[in-house]
């Protein structure tokens, strides 16, 4: 009787210990299937972060900011948009050579928006002073960016002359009809920057210390203005800071799209105050663009 009670608590442990084993294993199961889920859902997470694109017109204006870039990609669009996919501190961020002008820049953005679907696009390079209170080195950022090429001239027949300071803005987003016609569209379209882009730009605007960091209005056109008058023309009726030829362009592209945008520009020359042309400027706007990323980069890891 006693060898029997002996046997049946044998039996027990054992069937005690087969269960906690099963029980372990279940558990392990349950942990490397929960840990499984986990790293899917942060590969996803990863794999799904909208980019940042930053823009510049030419080579000298874009091409520094690319060279900081990591594990770096290069893809073209055409003959003329060239784009550096890459990442900034492991967020990825994309830095787009649009080409010169307002048609360029809009096309460049259109395909970035189709092709990359960014979180947000950054416009920025160099410009021409139209405020005199502002020098060489100085950084605007758009708060508004405006066409101001964009022009209805007055009603003159043969012979009685050209009035540039009659001509009236043009807003061709205002209608399905005719621009031209419609007394709705002689006013200025002003695109404003994107309120969080902009909060990253004034949260980093210390760490610059060749000029002034400020907020104003960017003009963009296909036009070249030289003329001192001209310049202050529109800096009394547009309120311009400076004048570029791509800013605005981008601005109602990424309107079109919902696509957050700020512009960003650094004076290369100053006609209104004598402000002679320096390239070096360039590099600087494009070292201040990386200050500003990284903060918004920030402060979307922070959402």
């Amino acid at each position: 009787m006693k060898k029997m009670q002996t046997k049946t608590g044998s039996s027990k442990r054992i069937l005690l210990s087969i269960m906690v084993m099963l029980l372990l294993a279940v558990l392990a199961g349950c942990s490397s299937a929960g840990e499984a889920k986990a790293t899917e859902e942060k590969e996803k997470t990863e794999e799904t972060k909208r980019p940042i694109l930053i823009q510049g017109p030419m080579p000298i204006e874009a091409e520094n900011f690319a060279a900081r870039l990591e594990d770096v990609e290069i893809e073209e669009s055409g003959s003329t948009y060239i784009f550096h996919v890459g990442t900034v501190e492991g967020y990825p961020v994309i830095v787009s050579k649009t080409g010169k002008g307002m048609e360029n820049t809009a096309a460049a953005t259109a395909i970035a928006i189709e092709k990359y679907n960014p979180a947000a696009i950054i416009n920025q390079g160099t410009s021409g002073g139209h405020d005199p209170k502002l020098n060489v080195f100085d950084i605007v950022l758009g708060e508004r960016t405006v066409n101001i090429g964009s022009m209805k001239t007055g009603d003159r027949a043969e012979g009685e002359g050209i009035e540039a300071t009659e001509w009236k803005p043009m807003d061709v987003m205002a209608s399905e009809g005719s621009a031209g016609e419609d007394p709705n569209a002689e006013k200025a379209r002003y695109y404003e920057g994107d309120a969080e882009l902009l909060a990253a730009a004034n949260a980093v605007k210390d760490s610059y210390t060749k000029g002034k960091v400020v907020e104003g209005t960017i003009g963009s056109a296909d036009v070249w203005n030289n003329e001192v008058d001209r310049i202050n023309w529109f800096h009394d009726n547009f309120g311009t800071s400076v004048e570029e030829m791509e800013s605005a362009s981008a601005a109602m592209i990424s309107k079109a799209y919902d696509v957050p945008f700020l512009a960003i520009r650094i004076l290369s020359n100053n006609k209104t105050n004598d402000g002679a042309y320096n390239a070096d400027t360039a590099a600087a706007n494009q070292e201040y663009v990386y200050e500003v990323v990284k903060e918004y980069i920030a402060s979307l890891k922070s959402k």
